[in-house]
């Protein structure tokens, strides 16, 4: 029988200079982002090419596609009393973090913009964690396997994808040079890395939940492959918002307004 310890605080340090990127999570005496030396993040401008540097951005209003990772992460960021937020000539995006029950990170984020926006959004979580990790998400949860870049997909139904279902993508193996990206129908994920659990849960009402998985075993990208593995929980189904379908996309209401809650929380396994 596994019992479990109390949840530990959760802490969280971001850079608002830089796209209001997450740059530590730390919780259970470890660090829970994993982070590359990438030169080019320092100076990246609105539409340069996506300079991968690990911890969590902010991707919005696409994931993938045009502009990649969207149009926030490159973006300075600005605080306002106990808010963060960024202004886009579209939107506006606001967060505030906070501390919930348990020591539980709690962000809460509000977007404005005129109603009938279409958009995606994804907590792009960079996780440093150690092979045999295992990513929890509900059995047979619907998911929608991308084997490339590209906007293709195949459905799968949690942990077994297609056209390998024997190969389970609940437990992170040694790298192989692959690179596989998935999207997940949850609102809730859990990462069990040796005793310690990390769950990311996201609470939002009439808008599309899912958690985005980026597993790259040394696949990405050609040429100088590294390993980095994402656990996302995002608004809407899809990668590239310009190939989403009708309920595929989070939308904003008539009143202008969509809020969705994150909370982060940790536990430890004995």
């Amino acid at each position: 029988m596994v019992s479990a310890m109390p949840p530990s605080s959760v802490r969280i340090v971001t850079d608002l200079a830089h796209g209001g990127r997450w740059t530590s999570l730390r919780a259970g005496d470890r660090e829970w982002l994993w982070c590359r030396d990438e030169p080019r993040r320092a100076d990246v401008r609105p539409g340069d090419a996506f300079a991968d540097a690990g911890g969590i951005e902010e991707c919005l209003p696409t994931v993938r596609g045009v502009p990649d990772h969207g149009d926030v992460w490159s973006r300075p960021w600005r605080r306002e009393g106990g808010t963060e937020c960024v202004d886009h000539p579209d939107f506006r995006l606001a967060r505030r973090i906070g501390t919930g029950p348990g020591g539980a990170a709690v962000v809460d984020y509000r977007l404005n913009a005129a109603p009938g926006f279409r958009f995606l959004w994804a907590a792009h979580a960079l996780l440093d964690l150690a092979e045999g990790a295992r990513i929890v998400l509900p059995d047979g949860a619907r998911g929608r396997l991308y084997p490339d870049g590209g906007a293709n997909w195949s459905p799968f139904d949690w942990p077994h994808a297609d056209p390998a279902p024997e190969q389970a993508w609940d437990v992170l193996g040694s790298d192989d040079g692959t690179a596989v990206g998935a999207i997940v129908e949850a609102g809730a994920v859990t990462v069990a890395d040796g005793p310690d659990r990390l769950r990311f849960a996201l609470d939002v009402a009439g808008q599309p939940a899912a958690v985005a998985l980026w597993r790259n075993l040394r696949g990405f990208p050609e040429g100088a492959p590294y390993r980095s593995i994402g656990v996302e929980p995002m608004l809407g189904r899809v990668f590239d918002l310009a190939a989403a379908g009708e309920r595929d996309a989070a939308c904003v209401p008539a009143g202008g307004e969509v809020r969705w809650r994150l909370t982060v929380t940790h536990s430890r396994a004995v």
